[in-house]
């Protein structure tokens, strides 16, 4: 299929088909980089409330600088991949204070700033500054694979190669940033993982994977690693209506965010046991009560957490440790906090 013909068609029937969203009808950097951070690895529904909120709390990149973390990250809650609201954050302030709140234009310069890859900057160099660079994502790969029948793995170092030179090679030199959108939109709505429209495709002739019978093997993904579980007992200490709260350090997951006093095991084991062998076991000689919760499953990319709450009712002889503090239920809920934190506060101390 001829370059020229498939970028004409594609931007065409993005023309006519198109969602409105209102990062489609601004070429303000700033927007667009809000935009596409939110919606890596999200729905455009569930990332749509979380962009608008963030254009009304922060609406230039000014703002976004001089926001308390603490802050972003609350705003950014029920997301997950918390790194990228951090980066989002350390980027706002590199460009704030270094580059005078001014985006580069080329997405080699894009991609010095912390945060930005290689495909964030290619959709903001091309949406805001018309520069002549593909956009290459999990829809990009599906309609590429399809249309010209690549069945290099989509998940190795061989296929994005493959399909960044591909991508690169079709995109259109006059509107990079309605080629860009338009096979991105086409693999979201029409080209889509299971039930695509192919009798409806504009491409059906010239397709493939559609005359070759190939659309449900097509792209293909190399088999992911099993993914890690572990085993989370998190104590849940109240005192006078207050719970015993930290803020997570370290390199492990949910950076920044508020949860309990943690013990984490390699394999599941009866609570309370599990409390009693830890260097938290004092803590049941200030307790008027002790409860245990059902076990919750939480899944992230590569890791299954299995998380079981220990209610602990504690007394005024209650002695806390450095780095835990009791909050009331007014600061909880300005708090920032992973999904599984929040899933039980709601279900056991509803407000």
């Amino acid at each position: 299929m001829a370059a020229r013909y498939f970028s004409k068609k594609i931007v065409k029937w993005y023309l006519e088909n198109r969602r409105s969203l209102p990062w489609r009808d601004t070429a303000d950097p700033y927007r667009i980089w809000l935009s596409e951070v939110i919606l890596q690895q999200t729905r455009v529904a569930q990332g749509l409330p979380y962009y608008q909120r963030f254009v009304e709390s922060f609406p230039t990149v000014h703002d976004l600088a001089a926001a308390p973390e603490q802050k972003v990250l609350r705003l950014w809650q029920g997301l997950g991949y918390y790194s990228r609201a951090r980066n989002l954050h350390k980027c706002a302030r590199v460009i704030a204070t270094e580059l005078d709140g001014r985006f580069p234009s080329s997405s080699m310069e894009l991609q010095k700033l912390p945060g930005i890859g290689s495909y964030t900057a290619a959709a903001i160099a091309s949406f805001a500054f018309q520069e002549k660079v593909a956009v290459v994502d999990g829809n990009v790969f599906r309609v590429l694979s399809r249309l010209f029948g690549i069945d290099t793995p989509v998940n190795t170092p061989a296929g994005h190669k493959v399909f960044s030179v591909l991508a690169n090679e079709v995109i259109s030199a006059d509107q990079p940033d309605l080629h860009n959108q338009g096979v991105m939109e086409f693999g979201a709505t029409w080209c889509t993982p299971r039930n695509p429209k192919c009798e409806e495709c504009p491409f059906r002739r010239q397709c493939v994977a559609y005359k070759g019978g190939l659309v449900e093997q097509l792209p293909v993904k190399r088999a992911a690693s099993p993914s890690r579980k572990r085993f989370f007992y998190y104590l849940v200490v109240e005192r006078n209506n207050a719970l015993l709260m930290r803020q997570r350090q370290g390199k492990d997951i949910w950076h920044g965010l508020f949860d309990f006093a943690l013990i984490e095991k390699n394999r599941p084991g009866e609570a309370q046991k599990v409390v009693e062998g830890s260097e938290y076991r004092h803590w049941f000689e200030a307790a008027r009560s002790v409860s245990v919760s059902r076990i919750y499953r939480h899944i992230l990319t590569h890791q299954e957490i299995h998380c079981t709450f220990v209610h602990i009712e504690a007394d005024g002889s209650f002695k806390t440790q450095p780095g835990l503090t009791f909050y009331s239920p007014r600061q909880i809920a300005q708090l920032p906090k992973p999904v599984l934190i929040t899933r039980f506060l709601d279900e056991q101390f509803p407000q």
